[in-house]
């Protein structure tokens, strides 16, 4: 029911030619899923690379229940960082027109971006990854690809040894 309302608020940022009416995905029936698609699958990377330099098993979690393989560990940190970055990117490359409806291909009711917009969104993703900000926790200026190591540690910290442990939060 989150997850509905979320992007239900997501698809009221969207301009109505996307025609994006909510989150769907395998496969990604609109330009938007795939582009959340892509997105989610960026993060996860850099999530389970984080995951296993913070010494965690990244198929026991605690939100995300252990089902068909998935790492329910790493689905765990990513809810903190979906909003941050992969939500953000997307927005950004379709607000600024970086991405447009045009570059995308259409297969079989499936939508996929074409090689030269793929590229758009990874530096795009990449700029989003290198952005600074202060960690309310630590206080110091780090990138989101920094943070998210750094929220993995804590995790860790938290179920290794009780150190309480503060989700990031912007703003």
């Amino acid at each position: 029911a989150a997850a509905k309302g979320y992007f239900g608020a997501i698809a009221k940022l969207v301009d109505p030619s996307w025609q994006f009416s909510g989150r769907n995905r395998r496969p990604p029936t609109d330009p938007i899923n795939s582009l959340l698609s892509f997105g989610y699958g960026l993060l996860r990377v850099q999530v389970t690379a984080a995951v296993h330099l913070a010494g965690l098993d990244p198929y026991i979690g605690l939100l995300h229940e252990v089902h068909h393989g998935q790492p329910a560990m790493v689905l765990d940190l990513m809810e903190e960082f979906r909003p941050l970055v992969a939500d953000s990117v997307v927005l950004s490359v379709i607000g600024n027109r970086e991405i447009q409806a045009k570059d995308f291909s259409e297969s079989l009711g499936a939508y996929r971006l074409t090689d030269e917009s793929r590229k758009k969104f990874l530096q795009a993703f990449e700029r989003k990854m290198n952005d600074e900000f202060k960690h309310p926790v630590f206080e110091y200026k780090c990138s989101y690809r920094r943070a998210i190591e750094l929220q993995a540690r804590l995790l860790a910290s938290h179920l290794q040894e009780g150190v309480p442990y503060k989700a990031l939060t912007l703003r």
